[in-house]
């Protein structure tokens, strides 16, 4: 297959803010992928070669891709890096720059989907002293057979920012419609795309053996299932009204939440953003595989710094510490001890417990675990009782805890991977005051600062997520709360995320100085929501005309890494906040 028609429709996606078009634009492209390389062709739509959860990446440094460019088009880097900095994308200055490459080294072959893949899976995978010599020349190799507007997607490749803006759900779509013939199968999709975390894979099945292969999808050790996703109310008789009278709390530990991929073979940990974090904490596999009576099985749980003497549970901040350590594991594994509250079983010996009420996977999770220091199973109480709740709420919180989860015991009461909803109500601490609320945010763009802040961002764009559009729609500007280390690190981290116009997924009326790709969450704290014409968030939701925006918002100095954007607050949440703030009022009024 050419790689010049996946070039000429990210061309096409790129020109574009309209998510009908891009799906149109992939489909196209589907239609014409042989089935034996549509799993690569979505992974390299999505600009990486595997799935997240395999923890492969390509990101090559700006300088070797120069180095890259200068040798394929025979100018020298000098060249190169000041189309760099004029453009301000190393894509748009590659294919300057190879359009004026001489005659000699037109005699070039044709790009093919899988010799861009297969060397890119070589330049993720070359290692040693002598592997930057080896990723500039298998890039070069590249550059030198492809054409300029190929090369802009190439180098964007290299470097892992491809920029063109799809996203999951498009995808998830484009699909659909492609192998099934109309959007009304995504549901289908999208389940098998929420127990594997893996659309490449997703691709593959279905195109083996058509839409039955996706209905009947199966969950497997190794592919991490979506997150199920909690909604948030404010009081215990609030959150058993939800549930139709009747719930079962348990504890919010305030850790890092995992899923634990166990077999005879090995124990994988994977974050609430399916990294797979086995590597930082092998002290937490050793004690699962030893807690853990079945054979195969997936759970998930929370884990906990606890206090070495006193065996007290300690916050967030100090287990997330242990995250992205490569160096002084068992120095930190003593350091900071961690214990894993389990609260859930997804798989069990060949069974998939996502289509059972929660009783039943409760019950089979104390069949299974043998409870130990470091491995025990989440505190919880059945009640229909708001007082009783309450109560159970306090001691929660005295016990170290954020609050309660509080879950639906029903019929209905399955899993629902990858989703947001009312089966699983948080009941936090800072919910229970008017103005104490926190939202997990998501830069999407920047104002230029002034003054001491002159060289870096005076403030962010912030914006919630509305998975119904699947945008990020604008609630605040965030300029306080940060500290100038914290700046250094925000300027460092959004610089690679720096677009040259408003992302198509980011739905904003206002013009900022800078635009992100949104990959980032952080943790806001604010006084109220009120009304605003300059926001989008929930936008003629309340009134016409205006959307809802954050009062004296602040960053409370939590980086929510173990967020996705898609993770963040969303637009529901923050309409439902505002109603009950003013129910709040009317009632003291």
């Amino acid at each position: 297959m050419k790689y010049e028609q996946l070039a000429e429709v990210f061309e096409g996606i790129e020109a574009t803010s309209k998510r009908l078009e891009m799906t149109d634009l992939l489909v196209k492209l589907l239609k014409e992928t042989p089935n034996g390389l549509v799993d690569k062709v979505v992974y390299l739509t999505q600009g990486k070669l595997y799935p997240d959860f395999m923890g492969i990446e390509l990101g090559m440094a700006e300088r070797l891709v120069e180095k890259a460019i200068s040798f394929a088009s025979g100018r020298p880097e000098a060249e190169v890096e000041s189309a760099f900095h004029r453009t301000g994308d190393l894509g748009l200055a590659a294919q300057e720059v190879l359009k004026k490459r001489s005659q000699s080294t037109l005699m070039k072959k044709q790009l093919t989907v899988e010799a861009v893949y297969d060397t890119f899976d070589k330049i993720a995978h070359a290692t040693g002293d002598r592997s930057v010599d080896a990723k500039i020349k298998l890039l070069s190799s590249l550059l030198i057979d492809a054409t300029s507007g190929e090369a802009k997607f190439v180098t964007r490749m290299a470097l892992g920012r491809l920029r063109v803006g799809i996203a999951d759900m498009t995808i998830l779509d484009a699909l659909a419609i492609a192998y099934a013939g109309g959007k009304e199968f995504r549901e289908s999709f999208e389940r098998a795309y929420n127990l594997s975390s893996d659309l490449g894979y997703v691709a593959k099945i279905v195109a083996a053996h058509g839409i039955a292969g996706v209905k009947n999808f199966k969950i497997s050790i190794g592919r991490p299932v979506r997150p199920m996703l909690c909604e948030r109310l404010s009081s215990g008789q609030e959150i058993l009204a939800k549930l139709g009278g009747k719930g079962s709390a348990e504890y919010k530990y305030d850790g890092l939440r995992i899923q634990a991929h166990i077999s005879q073979r090995n124990v994988q940990l994977f974050s609430r953003r399916l990294e797979n974090i086995t590597s930082q904490f092998p002290d937490v596999a050793e004690s699962l595989k030893s807690a853990v009576l079945a054979q195969e099985a997936i759970l998930e749980g929370e884990c906990v710094a606890v206090d070495a003497n006193t065996g007290d549970m300690l916050p967030f901040q100090v287990v997330s510490q242990r995250r992205g350590r490569r160096h002084e594991i068992e120095t930190m594994s003593e350091e900071i001890p961690v214990a894993v509250f389990l609260f859930d079983v997804l798989f069990d010996n060949d069974q998939d417990f996502t289509l059972k009420p929660y009783p039943e996977r409760r019950i089979e999770l104390t069949k299974i675990v043998k409870e130990s220091d470091r491995v025990r199973i989440a505190e919880q109480v059945a009640t229909e009782d708001a007082d009783e709740l309450e109560r159970y709420f306090e001691k929660a919180v005295s016990m170290g805890c954020e609050g309660l989860v509080v879950k639906s015991t029903g019929t209905e009461s399955v899993y629902q991977a990858g989703a947001r909803g009312w089966l699983w109500i948080k009941y936090k601490r800072s919910y229970k005051a008017e103005v104490a609320d926190t939202f997990d945010l998501v830069p999407v763009g920047a104002f230029y600062g002034r003054g001491k802040r002159a060289g870096t961002y005076g403030a962010l764009l912030m914006a919630v997520y509305n998975p119904e559009t699947d945008q990020f729609e604008t609630i605040s500007k965030l300029g306080s709360g940060f500290t100038d280390a914290d700046l250094n690190v925000m300027l460092n981290a959004l610089r690679q995320k720096v677009v040259p116009h408003k992302h198509p997924r980011v739905n904003s009326g206002m013009e900022a100085d800078v635009w992100f790709t949104p990959s980032k969450v952080l943790e806001v704290s604010a006084d109220e929501i009120t009304l605003s014409p300059l926001h989008t968030c929930a936008l003629g939701s309340v009134r016409r005309g205006s959307g809802l925006a954050l009062r004296f918002p602040r960053f409370t100095g939590k980086y929510r890494d173990d967020k996705s954007p898609e993770d963040a607050t969303t637009t529901k949440e923050a309409l439902e906040i505002y109603h009950r703030q003013l129910k709040k009022i009317e009632t003291e009024a």
